[in-house]
């Protein structure tokens, strides 16, 4: 009965997505490539001195974007730091110095990492001015580098790759805002909170009291589904009522963390001028999104022990009032998306069930990934996917007319050692200094032994990979942890972008040669099957022995 559960909930999201996939798909490449502008996108350009027909370089589209970003970390810190002082602000004081440097990058990276409980830290101010408006920009800024790659396939000659502050403008106003507008009214029609009640005292059933915070809960939960950002209102995230209060919101949340991601197959599709292309990445992408979900769904119904299997499941961790499967679609989604907001405890899956949600992220988050960063993401497999296939049959690869060349395959290689390398070395050194392994371990970890080895790497692997969620088990609120991971956010976030717009740019110069009869098809199924190759090989060779010393050792015992 589970499984007929668990089938039909992904079949109810599957028949969503393929209705919105063409329509929402063309709209996107259509707000990407229309040459008019709307008026209030005029006037911002003429505010922030833009001129839109202007293309840019990589070179120049990469300032861009780092220099918002830069501005974009600024406000975040100062809003913090300044919270007693802003209305709104529920009488809560400013976080320190370390936490409001790790929440700063953690929004403006698209991660939306938490070392802190949202709702009794951060007052309505912070929490919309600052934290709900990174929702909405640092998405757009994810679906503008991916964007941006496109035209690199796409271009012929060119030494530009499109405007940053264009794409930008466009990703907010004209695909963000409208859909988590309507997304944030479905909610509140669900049971989604919007108020600025603040703290209440409430009578519980058993006669006592509880403080119950309110707040503008369903504006920031659409936008951070949406975003794939994550970060929840409340300390429970998607868990609490307030967020999420039926199976059909959370179904809904699962469509929106899905909707973009998916939909840019397509757009990739007409921007390179061959469908086909996008139905090819999209198929990659939902073979491993199956996979990955059958496997956390069995692992959960498996439940190792007595007590599990007794009560039909790993029930420890699992949201109860929407089930396992429902539980395991939502996790696999936000794990597999970059979005990091949970409806179950990973810390309390069995070993295997936790291995999976880590795994999600290890593949690269490319499944569909996040918004923007899973369609770049997998791009690069494709790349290294033609690459293998060229030295098989010894002939220059090619994606897309385009030559894959000493430069292209440099850059795709580093683009998929980057996480990688900062998830194991933030991991390593964790373990290795001698006073950060004391405070790793007698502060930060609450479960001792190859679990707590286990958190600590999942917190790099989230933090790495741009997602955010936990193994709850954690304390990351020290000097360390919040300095650590908040290094491990920034530049897992855009050493990639500088890599990725590197090689648009050097993709965009290229002209595109005809396809001949060595060409691999890179539509059919045997292409898929290589992409899908490129990427559990990559994360295996990478990630199964350190997960052996983790998860691994922790499930099989």
């Amino acid at each position: 009965m589970e499984w007929v559960l668990a089938i039909a909930a992904l079949l109810s999201v599957v028949i969503v997505l393929g209705v919105l996939y063409r329509p929402f798909g063309d709209y996107m490449a259509w707000v990407y490539t229309s040459a008019k502008d709307w008026r209030v996108e005029r006037g911002l350009y003429k505010v922030i001195g833009v001129d839109p027909k202007a293309e840019q370089t990589w070179q120049a589209y990469l300032r861009g974007v780092l220099m918002f970003s830069v501005v974009g970390v600024l406000l975040v810190y100062l809003f913090q730091r300044l919270q007693e002082w802003l209305p709104y602000s529920l009488g809560l004081t400013a976080p320190s110095e370390h936490l409001s440097f790790n929440t700063a990058i953690s929004f403006v990276t698209n991660t939306n990492w938490q070392s802190y409980s949202p709702d009794t830290t951060l007052g309505y101010t912070v929490q919309l001015a600052a934290l709900a408006v990174q929702n909405f920009v640092s998405a757009a800024v994810g679906i503008a580098v991916a964007i941006a790659l496109v035209r690199g396939f796409a271009y012929r000659k060119s030494g530009t790759i499109g405007n940053f502050w264009v794409d930008l403008v466009r990703g907010t106003l004209r695909i963000l805002l409208p859909i988590a507008f309507v997304g944030a009214i479905v909610l509140m029609i669900g049971g989604v909170i919007q108020n600025f009640n603040g703290f209440q005292e409430v009578t519980t059933l058993t006669g006592g009291t509880a403080t119950v915070p309110g707040g503008p809960v369903a504006s920031q939960e659409a936008i951070k589904e949406l975003g794939t950002n994550g970060g929840g209102f409340y300390n429970a995230n998607s868990a609490h009522p307030f967020e999420n209060p039926s199976a059909w919101t959370s179904l809904f949340e699962i469509l929106l963390m899905l909707v973009i991601p998916v939909s840019l197959t397509r757009t990739f599709g007409k921007m390179v001028g061959d469908v086909r292309q996008g139905y090819a990445i999209l198929g990659a992408m939902s073979v491993l999104f199956v996979i990955s979900y059958g496997a956390l769904t069995a692992f959960l119904l498996a439940g190792q022990g007595t007590a599990p299997q007794l009560a039909g499941g790993a029930l420890e961790g699992t949201e109860l009032r929407f089930g396992l499967p429902l539980t395991s679609l939502f996790d696999t989604t936000s794990t597999i998306t970059s979005t990091g907001a949970v409806t179950g405890m990973h810390d309390s899956f069995p070993a295997l069930g936790g291995m999976m949600t880590m795994i999600n992220m290890m593949l690269g988050e490319v499944a569909p990934g996040g918004v923007g960063a899973g369609l770049y993401g997998i791009l690069i497999m494709a790349i290294i996917a033609v690459f293998i296939a060229g030295l098989l049959v010894g002939r220059t690869p090619e994606y897309l007319g385009k030559k894959i060349g000493a430069r292209e395959i440099k850059l795709a290689s580093l683009y998929i050692l980057v996480t990688p390398v900062l998830v194991l070395v933030g991991t390593a050194l964790s373990f290795a200094i001698p006073g950060v392994r004391d405070d790793v371990e007698n502060t930060s970890i609450w479960n001792p032994g190859v679990h707590g080895f286990s958190e600590v790497l999942y917190a790099f692997t989230s933090a790495a990979n741009n997602n955010g969620s936990a193994f709850a088990g954690i304390t990351a609120a020290t000097p360390w942890m919040d300095t650590a991971l908040g290094v491990t956010m920034l530049l897992g976030r855009f050493i990639p972008i500088v890599l990725v717009l590197a090689l648009a740019g050097s993709l965009a110069k290229q002209d595109k040669i005809p396809a001949t009869a060595g060409t691999l098809p890179t539509h059919r199924p045997l292409f898929v099957t290589l992409v899908i190759g490129a990427v559990i090989l990559v994360a295996a060779l990478t990630y199964f022995p350190v997960l052996a010393l983790g998860p691994l050792a922790e499930g099989l015992v």
